[in-house]
């Protein structure tokens, strides 16, 4: 006779699968989708540049496109995956927060498009002209266009991801898995690693590297801050319910 956990397991498992299915196609559907106008998104990217993009062989082309492609399908395929992952989720999470914790899954699509857009129009060109003031001076400059687009996506995703920060704090503190002293302590590790992170992907100039690291902090005081409210308020519902 099997174990009715085993069988529990099982019946999980296949849920995950069935939802990671049904992201996957979401993707590819929104990859498809992208592709049909990779062409228009291409030249909005490109409308700043002085000179036109190389390639070096007829492969480049279709890598640059799905990289473009790619990027396009991770926004419009988070809010998908957020909610089948809120789906997979909603037999854990208590009743009584079910409604709000739902509300987290336009926010996190917020938070992904201003990281993005913070990277593309405040990093991105900040970093390209300090690289090209570096160069000018001994070299004829010349992008590849699979160089210049996964350097782009390099400034750009990352803070996209990054920026998802205060929403997936608020999300745990409310399913008590995090609160605000455990974050408060974790401080001086969580400012090394975003010190980190933030030295590596800007170029080797102390204006750069303010200019990065202190949005990352700033997310992170931010993070703590909203676990603090969500944390009283959860408190002030338990005690009233008692």
């Amino acid at each position: 006779m099997r174990n009715p956990n085993d069988l529990n397991v099982i019946g999980h498992l296949e849920e995950l699968r069935s939802r990671l299915i049904r992201t996957a196609i979401t993707f590819l559907a929104a990859m498809a989708a992208a592709f049909i106008y990779v062409r228009d998104i291409y030249q909005w990217l490109v409308r700043n540049l002085d000179q036109k993009l190389v390639v070096l062989g007829p492969s480049d082309v279709i890598w640059v496109y799905l990289m473009i492609t790619g990027v396009a399908a991770i926004a419009v395929t988070l809010p998908a995956a957020a909610y089948q992952t809120w789906k997979f989720l909603q037999p854990a999470i208590p009743p009584n927060i079910q409604r709000s914790t739902l509300w987290f899954i336009p926010g996190i699509s917020l938070l992904f498009i201003i990281g993005l857009s913070f990277g593309y129009f405040i990093l991105f060109p900040m970093v390209l002209h300090f690289m090209n003031e570096m160069a000018k001076a001994d070299f004829d400059t010349m992008y590849t266009a699979e160089k210049y687009f996964r350097f782009m996506i390099h400034m750009t995703l990352p803070f996209g991801l990054l920026f998802e920060m205060p929403a997936a704090v608020m999300f745990l503190t409310k399913l008590g898995i995090l609160n605000p002293e455990r974050l408060a302590k974790a401080r001086k590790m969580a400012y090394f690693i975003l010190l980190i992170v933030g030295v590596t992907i800007t170029p080797p100039d102390i204006l750069s590297d303010v200019i990065v690291i202190i949005p990352l902090f700033l997310l992170y005081e931010i993070s703590i801050t909203i676990s603090r409210v969500v944390y009283r308020k959860q408190l002030n519902l338990q005690n009233a319910a008692s």
